[in-house]
């Protein structure tokens, strides 16, 4: 039994990787030529390429679960195609024990999907994200791209944030209770000193009624809780963050009675890929020892791309759905989860 399993597992897990590869590069394909389009100043063909592998992790990690179920569907299509399942269920092998040595091979990939999520993909995009903004620049320094965020009655914008915990063109602004503009500040550079920042080359402007005072100074001490650790937060898109980030930056939302609801949803989504995988390979298990297990090889493929796009899809309409209409992230997320697991097990039953 253990040579059939692994039998099974190299078979399905060949097909997994051969389907990941094959879509990553034409996804890597169409965003390269995105970007070529986007070369100015000193953003050009060496520094796309850069920013192309910095972003490889993220299209790795997004598209895993639909590389699972279409690899899942090729592995035992083949298998089936060359009548091995049908020897398989002849000589006694139960459906459970075949879905057992399916399910480790998805096992695989979602340990991968969960390293590649925690660890590879936040760092990348922070990295990729500040040097392409940093590098379209046209001194280098300042980009038309920045990142805004709110502490408070406080809003700050930063051109371009580095890892190491430097900012470029820092604005700041401060409202009163009635949201007027009492304060606002601009700075070429800040750095962080452990406990504070230190902004360089300073203007601050103070509004009181018509009259408007204006100062510059060479330094100045700024006191704020946005930290390093908050700015790898801050300046990467909610659904490119580790779990820990996105722990660590909703609960200084809700700190700073701020909405909290993307950040959420992008949780629940990291949380809950791995079951998304293990349902998808379900899926695709049922379809071959059910309604598809007489068909062509291509046929097999489409309705794999087919079913994992509907998923994808119905994710992300529930997704903001429920940011619009109020009700869980969790159950926007979990939702297509349970729709797949049923069909799955219904038609497993059949099939069985």
């Amino acid at each position: 039994m253990k040579k059939l399993d692994r039998y099974i597992g190299l078979n399905v897990l060949g097909a997994m990787l051969v389907v990941l590869v094959v879509v990553v590069f034409l996804n890597s394909l169409f965003a390269f030529l995105d970007q070529l389009g986007s070369m100015r100043a000193n953003y050009q063909l060496p520094q796309v390429l850069k920013y192309m592998l910095l972003t490889t992790p993220k299209r790795i990690y997004e598209v895993i679960p639909v590389s699972a179920l279409i690899g899942c569907l090729a592995g035992l299509g083949s298998m089936a195609g060359h009548s091995e399942l049908v020897v398989m269920r002849a000589a006694g092998v139960s459906l459970s024990r075949i879905g057992w040595a399916v399910m480790k091979p998805a096992l695989v990939m979602i340990v991968a999907g969960m390293l590649i999520g925690e660890y590879l993909t936040p760092v990348a995009e922070q990295m990729a994200l500040t040097q392409r903004k940093i590098e379209r620049s046209a001194d280098g320094r300042y980009s038309d791209e920045g990142v805004w965020h709110r502490e408070g009655n406080s809003y700050m914008f930063f051109n371009a944030v580095q890892p190491n915990g430097v900012l470029y063109g820092v604005s700041r602004f401060e409202f009163d209770d009635q949201n007027r503009l009492v304060e606002s500040s601009y700075a070429d550079r800040a750095l962080y000193q452990g406990k504070h920042w230190v902004l360089e080359d300073v203007k601050n402007s103070h509004y009181q009624g018509n009259k408007v005072t204006t100062t510059t100074n060479l330094t100045e001490d700024w006191h704020t809780e946005l930290t390093t650790t908050l700015l790898k937060v801050v300046v990467v898109k909610p659904d490119d963050l580790s779990i820990e980030g996105l722990m660590t930056y909703v609960d200084y939302l809700r700190d700073q009675g701020l909405e909290s609801g993307e950040y959420d949803l992008a949780f629940w989504k990291k949380v809950l890929q791995p079951l998304s995988i293990f349902v998808l390979v379900l899926i695709g298990m049922s379809f071959v020892f059910g309604p598809l297990r007489s068909v062509s090889m291509g046929l097999r493929l489409f309705t794999g791309v087919v079913t994992g796009v509907v998923f994808m899809i119905l994710q992300n309409l529930m997704g903001p759905a429920s940011l619009v209409f109020g009700f869980s992230p969790l159950v926007a997320v979990l939702l297509p989860i349970v729709i797949c697991f049923g069909i799955g097990v219904v038609l497993l039953r059949r099939a069985a």
